[in-house]
């Protein structure tokens, strides 16, 4: 009675058996693996002991495969190659250098990703992995190296670098002032729709709102043309820029688009102060990390000038 076999194979003879498989030749394969004849031979014979199968027809000068050795080539043929292409990937990959940083999902597509390209020409031998969430990342039980977090100064560990804070802004798209009558004063709101983001699905509080705002000058009953509410930031301020309305806008997130002119503030003088901030984290295990450390010093400097973009 046969003795079914459970023990996995080793690597070594299935890289020998590929290599006979493909040129049919015990001696071709010994020197294309820079092995012995005999060395490949006991090998095949070794894997044909652990199958309970004869592999190979041996000739005088060559080989040929049974029907167990076709049937096992084209599974090993296959196997071999991915195991290879994955290891030179990797070995590829820990050539480089890299880093990992996390972020809030609007920070990292109004923000952070606009400015990679600057980075990417001043380093291009450093490799950038985002990730977009706006869940926070245990910095200390992840490979993250750095974190861009976004909240009040009391919830952030000592060692965060704040980039910069924030204010609270009506802005609206020149298009749509074009077509209607300009905005002097906050009763004026009441000719336009108001964009806001669903608070349910956000841990931002209520002083994001639009109620707060008119509530702070006066307007407690004041009502919109209509009311517009999104998910994400980015689509709120998409939406301003798009004609539909006026949105409360975080200045450092839409810099750029004040600097372009796809958005204006209005009302100036009538912003809401923030408890927010935003602010840089390091892991502890990337603190010594030389890119880490350049595309930190990188990210001040862009936060500087995001700060100086934004109108006094």
């Amino acid at each position: 009675m046969s003795i079914q076999r459970t023990r996995t194979l080793s690597l070594g003879p299935l890289r020998a058996f590929e290599a006979t498989a493909r040129l049919l030749n015990f001696s071709a394969a010994a020197e294309e693996l820079s092995l012995t004849q005999s060395a490949i031979s006991r090998q095949i014979q070794s894997l044909e002991n652990e199958l309970g199968q004869r592999l190979f027809i041996r000739h005088a000068r060559t080989v040929e495969l049974t029907q167990h050795g076709l049937q096992l080539r084209q599974v090993v043929s296959q196997s071999l190659l991915q195991i290879d292409n994955t290891v030179q990937n990797i070995r590829a990959t820990s050539a480089r250098r890299s880093i990992a940083v996390t972020t809030f999902a609007s920070f990292a597509s109004m923000w952070l990703i606009p400015r990679l390209a600057a980075f990417q020409t001043s380093y291009p031998d450093i490799d950038i992995r985002i990730h977009a969430n706006d869940k926070p990342v245990e910095l200390a039980t992840s490979d993250i190296d750095i974190a861009i977090r976004y909240g009040p100064a009391n919830t952030m560990p000592a060692n965060a670098q704040k980039l910069f804070g924030e204010q609270l802004m009506p802005v609206v798209s020149p298009l749509l002032l074009q077509r209607e009558a300009p905005i002097a004063q906050p009763a004026d709101l009441a000719r336009f729709a108001l964009i806001e983001q669903n608070l349910e699905t956000t841990t931002y509080m209520d002083w994001m709102n639009w109620r707060l705002w008119l509530n702070g000058h006066g307007l407690h009953r004041l009502q919109p043309k209509r009311w517009l509410y999104f998910n994400y930031t980015y689509q709120s301020v998409q939406a301003a820029i798009d004609g539909l309305g006026l949105v409360l806008a975080r200045p450092p997130l839409i810099a750029v688009n004040l600097a372009r002119g796809d958005l204006v503030e209005v009302l100036p003088g009538h912003r809401n102060e923030s408890p927010m901030g935003y602010w840089l984290l390091t892991s502890p295990m990337s603190t010594g990390c030389e890119e880490v450390q350049v595309f930190s010093t990188w990210l001040q400097h862009q936060a500087s000038d995001t700060a100086s973009q934004v109108p006094p």
